[in-house]
């Protein structure tokens, strides 16, 4: 094993090297952002009973439940600590992209293959890239711990709060790790991982929506990221859940260095299928083929997005229940608008989510470009006389259709469930599938962003496409939370989009989102068009 690890400290030195900015800024932002965070929630409930008043209404309302997880303490920690339930989602995502950069993305690239010619053990990429994230997700760990207790909070209670995050981070880490050998691509293996997470989200989010002791809560036991939040920060902590979080990391890296010793270099243990001696007429095209790359990953979102919909229509009703069994939390909501008012902000922000995460696709969908040149398949299809725009032009069809595909069904499954539960289908369900396709112009800007980058800046283009979500998701979940100004959050396209159902509609942003996202996919392809094949 020792000859298999050879070259790993000389593997990490050049990670480090190479993630000198990256690294050090999502470990100090992700550690904290949290720390800023205690102080607005403090602004925001100075008194004990203001905390008090919180748990009783917003902190056991089930669209708060659902998106944030449980509040297991009325103390400000205890708050802090379920408003910021979706970091660790955010953390998982940036181990996730992290591990498959240094260890599939490399081989796509070659470099790997360079990298073996000199005194390399097999697994010193992989051993490499998990030592770098995990080391990176407790260094997290320990700079939170200490921020939050110079900001006065308990040692023990921020140490488990940070550990909510470096327990996601790490489970994830090791998930990428397996999908990483599992599949033959760098794409594929980021499809697989999110993919995972996404569910584990889900699970979580089912589990929690009805609160403590409702039917669905074990649900929320089978998924890392219901794990990290029964930690309980600031609530009688249950440090036991560390081992089980630790013991599946463990097991998925065991099993990641198992899968590594069985396939061969640039191959996946699942091999793709051999094809047909001779090619259907429906691939005789570019847009044909895009569709034969592109079409199970896109069912699959489809999918996925379709039962997150059915979720949140689901759940929708439960927040009306909610209301009239909470006369101070009813009364004050009527002030607002009625019941229907709460109901509506509860489906805004699903659809919000459903955005955020279809965003996610738009990226992955349009760094498939990057990922055909880089292995040359790019080449082939080129030297035929298939322009290069017509060829880029059949993968952005899915890039841009494919998402609006994906978000119609999440408002379509979100619009009939909550409009059967409530009696009023003819009404609901327009306009909860509104709600979603309103979304489109950011997630769309998403997918024009990842465009430019490939198009002026290809070696860049998959960092530039995440960093801007991750940008994005932090920005529209926590900036207004933690006082950031209104010009930070003004650089998400999200926060821009008219919040339906329940809000004003405005066509401006939406219009305006639209041709920014004309003018950088004409920006990306004009600089492809122009500039030299690069791998």
């Amino acid at each position: 094993m020792s000859g298999n690890l050879a070259g790993t400290r000389k593997l990490i030195r050049l990670i480090l090297r190479r993630d000198r900015i990256l690294l050090p800024l999502w470990v100090l932002w992700m550690s904290l952002a949290p720390v800023n965070f205690v102080s607005m929630t403090k602004d925001l409930f100075p008194t004990a009973a203001d905390r008090h008043e919180y748990a009783d209404t917003s902190g056991s309302d089930p669209a708060f439940l659902a998106l944030f997880g449980p509040l297991h303490s009325d103390s400000l920690g205890g708050i802090v600590t379920q408003r910021l339930g979706l970091v660790p989602v955010i953390v998982a995502l940036i181990s996730i992209l992290t591990v498959i950069r240094h260890t599939r993305t490399e081989e796509e690239n070659g470099r790997r293959e360079l990298l073996g010619a000199t005194v390399m053990g097999r697994h010193a990429p992989l051993a490499a890239a998990l030592t770098v994230t995990i080391t990176a997700n407790l260094v997290l760990a320990l700079i939170m711990t200490a921020g939050l207790s110079g900001k006065g909070q308990p040692g023990g209670a921020s140490f488990a709060l940070a550990m909510q995050f470096a327990i996601c981070g790490c489970v994830f880490a090791a998930v990428a790790a397996v999908a990483a050998q599992v599949t033959e691509g760098a794409g594929a293996a980021r499809g697989v991982a999110i993919g995972t997470l996404g569910v584990a989200y889900l699970l979580r989010l089912a589990g929690d929506a009805g609160g403590n002791g409702n039917a669905l809560a074990w649900l929320s036991w089978l998924s890392p990221v219901g794990w990290a939040q029964q930690l309980r920060p600031f609530a009688d902590e249950r440090w036991w859940i560390l081992l089980p979080a630790a013991a599946l990391a463990a097991l998925l890296i065991a099993a990641a260095f198992r899968l590594s010793a069985r396939r061969d270099l640039g191959a996946g243990l699942v091999a793709a299928r051999l094809g047909p001696e001779t090619a259907a007429p429906s691939l005789s095209g570019p847009f044909g083929l895009a569709w034969r790359i592109h079409r199970g990953m896109l069912l699959a979102w489809i999918a996925g997005l379709a039962v997150l919909g059915a979720v949140f229509g689901g759940l929708a009703k439960g927040v009306g229940d909610a209301l009239r069994d909470n006369a101070d939390l009813k009364d004050a909501f009527t002030r607002l608008g009625g019941e229907a008012t709460l109901v509506d902000t509860f489906l805004a922000s699903g659809m919000s989510i459903v955005g955020l995460i279809a965003s996610g696709y738009a990226v992955l969908t349009t760094l498939r470009l990057r990922s055909e040149e880089e292995k040359l398949r790019a080449e082939h299809v080129l030297t035929t006389p298939v322009p290069r725009l017509r060829w880029a032009a059949g993968h952005l069809l899915f890039a841009f259709l494919g998402t609006t595909a994906a978000v119609a069904a999440a408002g379509l499954a979100a619009g009939l469930v909550h409009g059967l539960n409530s009696g009023d289908l003819g009404r609901q369900l327009p306009r909860i599938l509104g709600g979603a396709l309103v979304q489109l112009p950011a997630v769309w800007t998403l997918a024009a962003i990842t465009v430019a980058a490939f198009g002026l800046l290809p070696r860049l283009a998959a960092a530039l496409g995440w960093g801007a979500l991750v940008l994005f998701l932090f920005l529209g979940q926590f900036g207004a939370l933690m006082g950031m100004s209104q010009r930070a959050l003004d650089l998400s396209p999200f926060t821009h989009i008219p919040k339906l159902p329940g809000g004003d509609v405005s066509a401006a942003p939406l219009l305006w989102l639209t041709a920014l996202t004309a003018a950088l996919v004409a920006l990306g392809l004009g600089g492809f068009r122009r500039r030299d094949y690069t791998t």
